[in-house]
């Protein structure tokens, strides 16, 4: 069996150019172990009419030329760049009635909601699961979806949510009453807890490298800040996603939001976007008041964790604002000491790509999240690794988020090499090379935050750092209008 590698044009400027057209014998490393306010909105169509431009050429297009024919260098350092790696297409394998591209989400503090495809349309919506293997002494039955666009019928998308479980525990589940066996494990109950942290993913050989590192050693939740499949309108890469990053999704939750790449617009045809994310990866938005699967909220083992859409309204008279003040101030410190944010498009920035995207969301937002004491702020969108201090409005703040761009998981485009200089005082640590994060949170008062960089064989550990949370912090316990107010009163 074969999966197939060649080049898919961007829908954004690329940074490398993909290697050419070839076919990968489909071993298990390849199977990886088998919107807006204007100026937002200006941008999603301006992104749009080049992922239809690129609609038709994917299927005349079967050669591409090598921008980059030696390794790169880094700016700051003399480690070797790879360029761009090969896409990988995985095949489905099982029968029309089995399930494929299986993952799970959390869905409030007892449940997690199992989603997965079937090409059979008469397949049921049903899980089966317990805590012994094969053995299944609970069953919950969901609903199903469907969507086209343009000639692709995707296949039956189901979702089954399953619950009360206990936490930290392992479960054992069947999809569909046929087909193979999966297993999970639940977030802890509390603290301490670690998420992995991975932007801009993509399915190429770089993807399966990032995964296989991710892999090598145990984490509760993956979250990822937008670009998922990286299909632009191409659906079938999609399905290939999704198959790609089963053995991971389908035993541990993964929590995303949305990236330009999610975005496929068609004029007329599909003009509100998302067709495809939202069918195939749904959140818990209802659960936390939110009317929208691009942004949302939930919490886990002590942590309040806020995931905004970049590429929906933000503004002042938006839902998405007005849902996040409501959402900020209904967090309980005592019971959720860290309060995490995720969005795609970065605030603080000082790579060349991607220069000020997200600017007019931070002039909307920054202010909510510094009053309510978020702890850390992470991005994507940008295709390196770079660390800043705490900050607010663009100055170093110790009551501030600290703020991570992590959008390096794997992205068919390749990398964002050049950052500016001199460098920002802001900006403590960056770096062009694929990897991931990992943010372990050991007590009410402090975690841990470190960079995996993918080096070959070897997930080597580049960049790390204490963290205190804001909630235990005497000189940032009172936001800044109790503060005046305490200072008022003086």
């Amino acid at each position: 069996m074969y999966s197939i590698s060649f080049c898919v044009p961007s829908t954004t400027p690329l940074y490398n150019r993909p290697s050419i057209f070839k076919m990968v014998p489909f071993t298990p490393s390849n199977k990886l172990q088998q919107s807006t306010s204007s100026p937002t909105r200006i941008n999603m169509m301006g992104k749009c009419s080049k992922s239809l431009m690129a609609f038709p050429i994917l299927l005349l297009r079967t050669l591409c030329f090598l921008l980059f024919s030696q390794p790169l260098l880094s700016q700051e350092n003399n480690f070797v760049r790879q360029p761009a790696a090969q896409l990988i297409i995985t095949p489905h394998h099982r029968s029309h009635s089995d399930p494929q591209q299986v993952h799970i989400s959390l869905v409030g503090q007892e449940k997690m909601r199992v989603s997965w495809i079937t090409e059979d349309k008469h397949a049921e919506s049903v899980v089966e699961y317990g805590t012994k293997a094969g053995e299944y002494s609970a069953k919950a039955t969901g609903v199903y979806t469907s969507y086209q666009y343009f000639f692709y019928n995707s296949g039956k998308i189901h979702n089954v949510v399953i619950g009360p479980l206990q936490p930290g525990s392992t479960y054992f589940y069947r999809c569909g009453g046929s087909g193979p066996e999966f297993s999970f494990k639940t977030p802890p109950p509390r603290c301490p807890i670690e998420f992995v942290i991975v932007g801009d993913l993509g399915q190429t050989e770089w993807t399966a490298s990032t995964l296989k590192h991710i892999d090598s050693s145990d984490y509760d939740v993956f979250l990822l800040p937008g670009d998922l499949s990286y299909a632009d309108s191409q659906q079938p890469l999609w399905d290939s996603f999704g198959r790609l990053v089963e053995p991971y999704a389908s035993k541990r939750p993964w929590m995303v939001t949305e990236g330009n790449h999610e975005i496929e617009i068609f004029p007329i045809i599909y003009p509100q976007g998302f067709q495809a994310y939202n069918a195939r990866w749904p959140m818990p938005f209802q659960q936390s008041g939110s009317t929208s699967n691009l942004y949302y909220s939930f919490e886990v083992a002590g942590t309040h964790v806020i995931m905004l859409g970049s590429y929906t309204d933000f503004d002042s008279q938006s839902l998405q604002y007005t849902w996040l003040q409501s959402d900020l101030a209904n967090i309980d410190r005592v019971k959720t000491p860290w309060v995490i944010v995720l969005l795609h498009a970065p605030w603080y920035n000082t790579n060349e790509a991607h220069q000020g995207e997200g600017e007019s969301m931070r002039q909307a937002m920054e202010e909510l999240l510094y009053e309510a004491r978020v702890d850390l702020v992470f991005a994507g969108h940008v295709h390196a690794y770079e660390r800043f201090t705490r900050i607010y409005d663009n100055k170093a703040d110790s009551c501030g988020p600290m703020y991570v761009t992590i959008g390096d998981g794997g992205n068919r485009e390749g990398l964002a090499l050049m950052f500016k200089n001199p460098s920002s005082p802001l900006s403590l640590y960056r770096e062009p090379s694929f990897g991931h994060g990992r943010l372990r949170i050991l007590n009410e008062t402090h975690a841990h935050w470190s960079w995996h960089r993918n080096n070959d064989a070897d997930a080597v550990v580049a960049d790390g750092v204490w963290i205190e949370s804001l909630s235990s912090s005497k000189a940032c316990s009172k936001t800044p209008y109790q503060q005046y107010a305490a200072n008022e009163e003086l």
